[in-house]
């Protein structure tokens, strides 16, 4: 008689870890976006951890675990916004990123990131201003602003820099101006003067983003 020895955990379905990742996701997206709420709604400095766990639907430690603490809530919000996506992505490896790089003229160019900013800042604006308040009281905050204003200016040179390769900007303009000048009109506080104060639709405010930059920064056609 013969015996058939079976390996240790043979005839077993293997493991998979697909609900778990899932309900991890998710829980993070609830926890962010409780985040989001009350930090737009009553600010930074007076969101506790526990006020996000009670909108979330979920326990204090279960915030830490899935995001982290309020710094680091806040750093994600900021990343995810400026990405469009769940996590943060490299400016480099955005769509509209790729976009402005083929295209071949600079007007082209423009248009595609202002479109891209009008998006970007309806979903940033509000967070980006409850950084810039807690930023006058926490450490963390104010690093946070620091950083996302100066990594800003740097990808605005690189947008100059191939803006410059058309050969369509202003002579009299060099990268840096033209860069600063960008970086003036793209942030959340413009945004929200004229959108939010002003009551511009977006579309308004993506054709004035398009057409001040095509006049301010461009040679004029002949």
């Amino acid at each position: 008689m013969s015996e058939e020895v079976k390996a240790p955990g043979a005839g077993k379905r293997p493991y998979d870890g697909t609900r778990r990742r899932l309900k991890a996701e998710a829980t993070r997206r609830a926890v962010l976006e409780a985040a989001r709420e009350l930090f737009v709604q009553q600010g930074y400095t007076a969101t506790t951890i526990a006020d996000i766990a009670t909108r979330a639907g979920v326990a204090s430690d279960t915030v830490y675990a899935a995001v982290g603490r309020k710094p680091v809530l806040l750093r994600e919000l900021v990343e995810t916004s400026l990405s469009g996506s769940d996590h943060a992505v490299p400016a480099e490896q955005r769509d509209y990123v790729q976009q402005i790089r083929a295209a071949p003229e600079a007007y082209e160019k423009l248009t595609t990131y202002a479109r891209a900013v009008t998006q970007i800042q309806q979903r940033l604006a509000p967070v980006f201003l409850a950084l810039r308040d807690a930023a006058t009281t926490d450490h963390d905050c104010a690093a946070l602003w620091v950083e996302i204003s100066e990594r800003r200016a740097r990808n605005m040179r690189d947008l100059a820099a191939d803006l410059r390769t058309t050969g369509q900007l202003r002579a009299d303009l060099s990268d840096d101006e033209v860069a600063d000048i960008i970086w003036s009109m793209n942030a959340a506080e413009y945004y929200v003067l004229l959108v939010h104060q002003r009551g511009w639709e977006p579309t308004r405010f993506t054709q004035w983003l398009t057409d001040a930059w095509s006049r301010t920064l461009l040679t004029p056609p002949s």
